[in-house]
């Protein structure tokens, strides 16, 4: 019986060997090798995997997401509420940890809404069902920024103006909530993958703009790189103009710098070399290990003695911290209630994709009941993560679509890695230290990190575009149309919003002595106009609603009609032939005609 027990034990913690084989999600890959790979077991959703593996898998998953997690509140706090205040940030980072873990597991779950199907004649749920993780959403980055900015310029103080967004955000994820007992069709009349293309699109292209803005030195240097312009020295009189300096840890450089440049292309090397070389486990982390690597490099460096990683950082964390650590005023600011509807409205849209992605390297059927009920639940549990994300606050939790590709690679579906990756979330989240560690990386690195995950926003985009019809004369024309205003305001986005510390002084509407209405009716609408992936959406929603299906498009090939008949003309009456090389149906090249039957070369 004890030897049983043993058995039992460790079926529980290891596993049958066969079926888990731990060696091949570790071994390294060889480029250049030849033969046959060896082919990865698939574990299913409702599998009961081991809980070594979970646990292995979970760490997987969650260090999949860490370099994602950490960038929007790091960037939010570091550069929009507070520079020089690290407790705030470190905080910020444990904060949003500990609230992706809880809402992950949230939305891994299925859980049945009591009394539900009285009211609406069917049983909803909270949560999708599937192996599908939460995260804070790049896709409210741009309108925190632009809001903050707008507030503080206004007077309120950024940890205000940060309460503020929360409770907007809340507000307006309540739209979510609407959409989520929605019926499906409904939601897919509305947001055809025309117009959710557009919008990922747009996301990707305005979050690497600002990943470069990191790889150079840092946002705030590098928005006032337009004092180094050299005319600027008969204006002021000063030569030269006192520039913007870039402070990454102990060192003061110039954006753009190469030693800035360098260090973040030290995490691109990495990113290549893993890619080549790594095991399945460590391309599943490469952000997190390129990541690591460029914190290395910058640790190991220095510039003239002075130091890039920022040490006090870590010595001033605390060991342990939670949640409402710092808490912050909810309020509202009505001029980003529009754009983070919008928001709100493309996180619907990319909740549903990633679900269906989840679906589909799950190798699950979407063509059943389950999976209606798994959209439904996964919508609901977004909303209410973003919701919840408020009370917590952090900033808007939405699904995490990069975690799809952990999946597909690793061929392991079950929940229990989902679960194992809640708690290892919060396992980091709880460690102070963690985050202190974090917030020392210098932002080169950091931009050398940041600049291809956010591109990855935009291969998605172009990857839902691909399976649009391009042929379509009506879809190049929404996607043109869109992709031109979005993409140009996202690029320069100062005709409609106001440059650094020069509030209210755009010219398309200048607004220095209006009344408190007009001045926050202004400021709505810049933050509208200046958003690229919320105007090119809008743009494209108006589009597909109003523009006509195709006609469609006659294919004749003239040329080759033509001949026939100037062959069916010139043949013989009484030559017939039961077996004739050119019909209707299926035209042959006029050389096989002319072999056949004996035609000059000119005909």
């Amino acid at each position: 019986s004890y030897k049983v027990k043993i058995m039992g034990w460790k079926e529980a913690f290891i596993g049958d060997r066969e079926r888990y084989d731990y060696g091949s999600m570790c071994s390294l890959t060889y480029p250049c090798a030849k033969g046959e790979k060896k082919k990865l077991n698939f574990y299913h959703k409702d599998e009961a995997i081991p809980i070594f593996l979970a646990t292995l898998m979970g760490l997987q998953h969650s260090f999949a997401m860490v370099g994602g997690l950490i960038t929007v509140p790091l960037v939010i706090f570091k550069f929009s509420v507070c520079f020089t205040c690290t407790d705030l940030q470190q905080y910020a980072i444990s904060a949003a940890l500990i609230t992706s873990g809880i809402c992950s597991m949230m939305q891994i779950a299925k859980l049945p809404i009591p009394f539900t199907k009285p009211i609406f004649g069917r049983t909803l749920y909270l949560g999708s069902g599937v192996l599908s993780v939460m995260g804070t959403s790049f896709t409210f980055l741009p309108i925190f920024e632009i809001g903050i900015a707008q507030m503080k310029a206004d007077g309120v103080l950024p940890e205000d103006a940060y309460g503020r967004m929360l409770g907007t955000s809340m507000i307006a994820g309540l739209l979510e909530l609407f959409f989520s007992v929605m019926p499906l069709p409904w939601i897919k009349k509305v947001f055809p993958p025309v117009v959710t293309s557009i919008t990922v699109i747009l996301i990707g292209v305005a979050l690497a703009g600002t990943g470069m803005k990191y790889w150079g030195g840092g946002v705030v240097c590098a928005d006032m790189i337009w004092k180094e312009h050299s005319q600027l020295d008969d204006v002021t009189g000063l030569s030269p103009i006192p520039g913007p300096t870039c402070t990454n840890g102990e060192v003061m450089l110039g954006y753009g710098s190469a030693e800035f440049i360098g260090l973040g292309v030290s995490v691109m090397c990495m990113l290549v070399i893993i890619e080549l070389f790594g095991s399945v486990f460590m391309k599943n982390c490469n952000v997190i290990i390129a990541l690591l690597f460029g914190y290395f490099v910058a640790g190991v460096s220095d510039h003239n003695g002075a130091s890039y990683v920022d040490t006090q950082a870590i010595k001033d964390a605390d060991p342990i911290t939670f949640l409402w650590v710092e808490t912050f005023p909810l309020g509202f600011y009505g001029p980003a209630l529009i754009p983070l509807l919008i928001a709100y409205l493309v996180t619907t849209v990319e909740t549903v994709g990633d679900i269906s992605a989840v679906y589909e390297v799950s190798m699950l059927d979407t063509e059943t009941e389950e999976y209606n009920e798994s959209l439904q639940g996964g919508l609901t549990s977004d909303a209410m993560s973003s919701l919840l994300s408020g009370f917590f606050t952090t900033m808007p939790n939405t699904t995490f679509s990069q975690n799809n590709g952990v999946i597909a690679l690793t061929k392991c579906a079950s929940r229990r890695a989902g679960y194992a990756c809640g708690c290892w979330l919060i396992f980091l989240g709880v460690f102070g230290k963690i985050a202190g560690i974090i917030t020392s990386i210098p932002d080169a690195v950091l931009g050398g990190m940041t600049i291809f995950l956010f591109a990855n926003v935009l291969v998605s985009g172009i990857s839902l575009a691909s399976s649009l019809d391009l042929h379509s004369r009506r879809i190049k024309f929404i996607m043109a149309l869109s992709l031109a205003v979005g993409v140009g305001v996202t690029v320069w986005p100062f005709a409609f919003q106001d440059m650094r510390a020069s509030q209210n002084t755009a010219n398309f509407w200048r607004c220095s002595d209006c009344s408190d209405v007009m001045l926050g009716l202004r400021n709505g609408l810049s933050i509208f106009l200046s958003t690229g992936y919320c105007i090119g959406t809008v743009i494209a929603m108006l589009l597909n609603a109003i523009l006509p299906a195709d006609s469609g498009v006659d294919m004749t090939d003239v040329s080759k009609t033509t001949m026939v008949k100037e062959l069916d003309d010139d043949k013989p009456e009484s030559d017939e032939s039961p077996e004739d090389p050119i019909t209707e149906e299926g035209m042959e090249a006029p050389v096989e005609v002319e072999q056949s039957e004996g035609l000059s070369d000119e005909k």
